[in-house]
Parts: structure tokens; sequence; C-alpha cells
């Protein structure tokens, strides 16, 4: 018998297929004492082993480049954390195996993270992963991970290591589900850059039977368990006319009478770009630099290897937008020569814009090698800071900008709701704003974004992140200045219509989800979409503002 079960759908499209579990994490390794004489072999073998598992995941990260290559870097750097490293030695000293020891370790790391809360807390699956990884190369075991399969099917699992979700054959893969994870967790982010269809933080995923045919909706969060032929049947319907709609949609964003929204990528580095190109991105809305720092090794980039990097995002789009955002560091993403390793809840801490002013050294660098990037290219360069509080904020980075010489736009990332509350105040010192709204959902419900039992908050469908964006665009346009979106909300292409029916004036995402914001855009007039935004404001929950704008613009799934 048919049965339908929710969770938060976080990349378009629909998969029908058998399901696959994910293999189980590595065991926990016994208690096995070594003698005082074998302590420094030991040690070796543990160094062996984590610079080996670190190795391997900045490879995944080249092969699968973009999005997923930062991630396993960042994962690479956790594995090498030389602070780890000093407690696996101590423990070996005392008796502990290498095998015992690093999982010791990692426990006690893992506490701490978890203690943390916010984004660190969002970063135990990912030292999980590690801390398996190494284990099972010390034990001499393969990594579980994902199954082996000459059919393809639809991949279930309680979370996935972003070192199993870069590398997946999406010809394979038809479809991802998970227990946990929320709509900006590492799978979600990454199963929309593959163009998998996948739905995340379902309760019950692990209780789906191996072998059982399920009916994945990665649009609407539906997980169908054994679906009838009428149902797959609509589901097939449905996503050969969204594929229709996908062919025949092609040009700038607009709406059906004409009113223009321009659809911009949301790039991680160079290697994001093809992708954002072949989508027909009219620019790049956010072009995230943190990949640069983070494989420095400890150390802040040189001028020079910016400028490279940063040049060859810019000429690809000649005549376009493209939106750099300066280094948002601290949280998920500490440096050790930026910000400080003992803040009690780096979330609320000293990251962002808050770091880069206690670094103005950083900050100015950047901010040069911009400018000599932009250098005879024909691209219009916009600069935004993010985690901007209040009117200093923003003025203490335009007068950074200006002391740099950047002839750029300067923006505001409006990732704060006193950002949203205060954005005309902002706009009298920077020429944009633009929306992140995985940051401004969970600062705005007090709800960490990785958390899957809190995912309801992360839904970029509450009204009162709806209000929060109506707050900001309106005051852009009071301003005559420009207000766009560049969270994961941009991607949903009813929300799409929404957004622009607030007010915003640019939408930017992942590329695979450009053509279907597109198509969605090209159905409804302005018009239309205001009504739509005006009736979501209306309703009390995340779901009902969606059915109300569904209702008004007359369809099931834009």
């Amino acid at each position: 018998m048919e049965k339908t079960l929710r969770g938060v759908g976080v990349s378009h499209g629909v998969a029908i297929g058998v399901v696959r579990h994910m293999g189980a994490a590595v065991l926990e390794p016994p208690a096995r004492r070594i003698p005082a004489e074998d302590a420094e072999g030991e040690q070796e073998r543990a160094r062996k082993a984590v610079e080996v598992v670190a190795a391997d995941l900045v490879a995944r990260g080249g092969l699968a480049g973009g999005e997923a290559q930062a991630v396993l870097e960042a994962q690479a750097l956790m594995a090498r954390d030389p602070e780890l490293m000093v407690d696996v030695e101590r423990r070996i000293a005392v008796g502990s195996s290498a095998e015992r020891a690093v999982f010791d370790a990692f426990a006690a790391y893992r506490e701490l993270l978890a203690g943390a809360g916010g984004y660190l807390a969002g970063r135990v699956a990912d030292l999980d992963d590690v801390r398996n990884r190494i284990v099972a190369r010390l034990l001499g075991v393969s990594m579980p991970g994902v199954p082996d399969s000459e059919v393809p099917f639809v991949l279930v699992a309680r979370d996935l290591a972003p070192a199993d979700t870069a590398l997946l054959d999406p010809s394979l893969v038809l479809g991802l589900v998970t227990q946990e994870g929320g709509p900006t967790s590492h799978s979600a982010i990454l199963a929309r850059a593959l163009g998998v269809p996948a739905v995340v933080a379902l309760a019950g995923a692990g209780g789906l039977a191996e072998g059982t045919v399920i009916a994945v909706d990665g649009s609407t969060g539906e997980v169908f368990v054994d679906p009838g032929e009428e149902r797959k049947a609509r589901l097939v319907a449905a996503g050969v006319e969204r594929r229709s709609a996908l062919a025949a949609s092609s040009g700038p964003g607009a709406t059906a009478d004409g009113h223009r929204v321009p659809l911009l990528a949301n790039v991680g580095g160079p290697c994001d770009v093809p992708a954002a190109v072949e989508a027909g991105a009219e620019g790049v809305g956010l072009f995230r630099t943190e990949f640069l720092f983070l494989d420095g090794g400890g150390r802040a980039p040189s001028v020079e290897g910016q400028v490279a990097a940063y040049r060859e995002v810019l000429g690809a789009f000649p005549g376009g937008r493209v939106v750099v955002r300066v280094l948002d560091a601290g949280a998920d993403k500490p440096l050790e020569f930026l910000t400080p390793g003992d803040e009690p809840n780096p979330a609320l801490g000293v990251r962002g814009l808050r770091a880069l002013l206690e670094h103005p050294e950083v900050l100015g660098v950047q901010l040069s090698a911009l400018a000599q990037a932009a250098e005879g290219v024909p691209v219009h360069l916009e600069v935004m800071a993010p985690m901007v509080a209040d009117r200093g904020d923003a003025k203490a980075f335009a007068d950074a900008c200006r002391r740099a010489g950047l002839r750029a736009g300067v923006g505001a990332m409006v990732e704060i709701p006193s950002a949203a509350l205060r954005a005309r105040s902002i706009l009298r010192e920077v020429d944009f704003l633009s929306l992140g709204t995985n940051d401004l959902a969970q600062y705005t419900f007090a709800a960490d974004r990785q958390v899957g039992a809190l995912s309801r908050f992360q839904d970029p469908w509450q009204p009162a992140l709806l209000d929060l964006v109506a707050l900001a665009a309106e005051a852009a346009g009071a301003e005559g200045k420009s207000c766009g979106v560049c969270g994961e909300a941009a991607s949903d292409p009813l929300l799409a219509c929404v957004l622009t029916g607030l007010g915003v004036t640019s939408l930017s995402m992942a590329a695979a989800s450009i053509p279907y914001v597109r198509a969605a855009l090209a159905k409804h007039t302005l018009a239309q979409c205001r009504r739509a935004a005006a009736a979501a404001r209306t309703t009390d929950t995340a779901h009902d503002a969606r059915t109300a704008a569904q209702t008004v613009l007359g369809c099931e799934q834009a």
C-alpha cells in the first residue's frame, strides 16, 4: 500500500528507484594497550594514516571541483589539525593504540564542537567522517560508503559525508534521501550542484527497507513508498512537463510581462564557472572567496595568487555583473591567522566582516587584489561584506574599499535581522544589498541550520523571513538601489516568483537551478508575483505560505 512521507526538498527533479542504504559507520576500535617501547612507532603510524586520509580528501576535492572542493579541503584541514595530533600522540604515549587514540581524541573534539552550537555543531558529521576514515585506515578495513550496484538506485542514509556526496555518479544514484541535514547542509548543496533530486530531514528514512521502491520528489520534499502505477505516471508526466518548460526557456530572466530579474550564479571558485555559463547565468551573484584562504596552509594567499583566481572568474562574464563576497571566515570556516580559536560560540562571535576589521591588512590585500584583477576586464565588479550588522559596519567596509582604490559597487549582505530592520540606514553607506537567506533564517529563528530536527525553521517560506526580505527590498527601492537574494531560497522556482513580488531585483543560485527559475518566472506576470507574495505574508506557517502562493499562481509547482 502506498505511503507518503514528507521531508525537505532541496534539489529539483523526480527519482523512482529501489532503496539502497549507505554502509554503516566504522565500529569503535578495541581498547588495545601497547608497550611503551612501541609508542614511537605507533605515533608514526597515526601520523601516516592522517596524512593519507587528508591527501585523499584533497584529491577527491580536485576531482569534484567547485563547491565540493572547498568542502573536502576544509575536511582535510580538520584531519591535519595540529592540536588533534598532539592529543593523539599524548594518548599513544600513555599506552593507547593508534586507532584507539584517534577515536578518543576525535571524540573529545567532537564533544567540544557539539557543545559550541551553531555552525560548529553542524560540522560534527564532517568530523565523524574524517575520524572514520582514519580509523578504517589504521584497522586496514574498507571505509563504508556508497554501496556497489549494477542497477540505478535511490541512496538512503542517516546523513551523507561530503567526500561521499561529491563523487556520486548521477547515472547510478538516481536520488538522495537523508534522515538528517537541512536545506543548507553540505549534502543538500552538493546534491544541487550534481543535479540529483534530493530530500533531507526525512523522519523515518532509516526505516525504509532495502530494495523497496520509492519515488522522490526533490521539489516538494515528498517521498512515496511503494508508489502505485498512477502515481508513477503522474510524477513522470510532471517531470516531462518540467523538462519541456526548461527546454523552451532561454535568455535573460524575466516575468511574463517583461519585468527583468537577472539570474546569477553562486560560485565557489573558477571550477564552478563552466556550469554557470552553460546554465545561462547572467553573471555571478555570490563569488565565495574562502577557497583561496582555506588552501593557504595557515597563511593568507599572496596578492598575485588572488589576482589570478579572481581574473579567471571575472573574465568568464564579459559585460556581466560579478559580485564578490570578501573573506567570510569564522564559525565553520576558522582560519588560524584570522579568527580566535577559543570563542564559546563562534557563530555569534568574531566572524565575517568583524574578523576582517580586526585584521585590516588581510582585508586591504584582498580588496587591492580585486582592484587589480578588474583592470582591463569588461565586467561590472561589485564587492560585498558578510555579516554586516549596522551602518557603522557598512561605513567601515565602504571606507576600506575606497582606501584600496576599488572602483566597484560596494554592498552589504543582509544575514542578521538588525541589517534588515535598519536596511535604509545601511544603504546610506553602500550601493546595494544582498540577502543571505541561509544565515538570516538561522539568526532570526535561533535555529542551527545544520540540525535536521530544526529544519522547519530553515524553510525559506517562513512568513517572518519573508517579512524581513520585504523590509530590505522596500528600503532598497526607496533609495533607488538594488537588493538581491543569494541564499538557497533563490533556487526554489515558486519562491523565486514570490521574492520577485517582494521587490527583490536579482536572484543568485546554484547553476543547476537557473533553468528551473527562469522557466517559472516566464509563466507569471509581475502583478501575479506581487499578489502571491502578499498572500504568502498573510499566513502563519511555511506550509501555508507556499500553499497560498501556489493558489494565487494557479499551479501545483512552479
